[in-house]
């Protein structure tokens, strides 16, 4: 394999990952499992964490660490790509929302915040398709983005495998405070995609 083509191939695992991720926490488990009292303060009944949850936890934790990898890797060889520019962040947020759509279903999220992190994305996602219409160039993360992309998927875990003293719940909040920070500063940034062009 060329080595411009090892960062669409880490992208493209990270797609396949998505279904085995979904696969692992669809499969009916049965059992005493590891229960976990009182995973959630929205939540005041025990769970059983399973052994297939905990595989998908580790999935997940593989693919979000592609997310970085990939990324990477591509600037660093400069083997940017429409491919990479396209599919990149779409993995990234396919991923992510499967696993709050899980975490939203069994109890261990609540809605709201959730529905806030999901408008947001869609919201600067369609950002950035109007910036690269306009200017050709994809607007990079800035620092709080790169802290809710982090506690978020450092989140998702923690709360898939038990949000042991409630770090999973402390780590969803600050996503939601980064998520809506770096939003607003996102859309402040990139103001200008919005004003009468002549």
């Amino acid at each position: 394999m060329k080595k411009e083509q090892i960062p669409n191939a880490i992208t493209i695992m990270r797609i396949i990952l998505i279904p085995v991720f979904i696969i692992l926490l669809q499969i009916p488990q049965s059992g005493p499992g590891l229960l976990i009292a009182n995973p959630s303060p929205w939540n005041h009944t025990s769970v059983p964490i399973y052994t297939l949850t905990i595989i998908a936890a580790i999935v997940f934790a593989v693919a979000s660490t592609t997310d970085f990898l990939d990324g990477h890797l591509a600037r660093k060889w400069h083997v940017v790509s429409n491919f990479g520019k396209f599919a990149d962040p779409l993995a990234d947020k396919m991923l992510t929302m499967v696993a709050f759509i899980y975490l939203v279903f069994v109890g261990l999220a609540p809605a709201w915040v959730v529905a806030i992190i999901v408008c947001r994305e869609l919201a600067v996602t369609g950002l950035r398709l109007l910036i690269v219409e306009q200017s050709g160039t994809v607007h990079a993360a800035a620092m709080p983005g790169k802290i809710k992309t982090a506690t978020q998927m450092t989140g998702i875990i923690f709360l898939l495998i038990g949000n042991f003293f409630f770090i999973g719940t402390a780590l969803l909040y600050i996503c939601l405070f980064f998520t809506i920070y770096s939003g607003i500063d996102y859309f402040y940034q990139a103001r200008w995609v919005f004003k009468n062009q002549s």
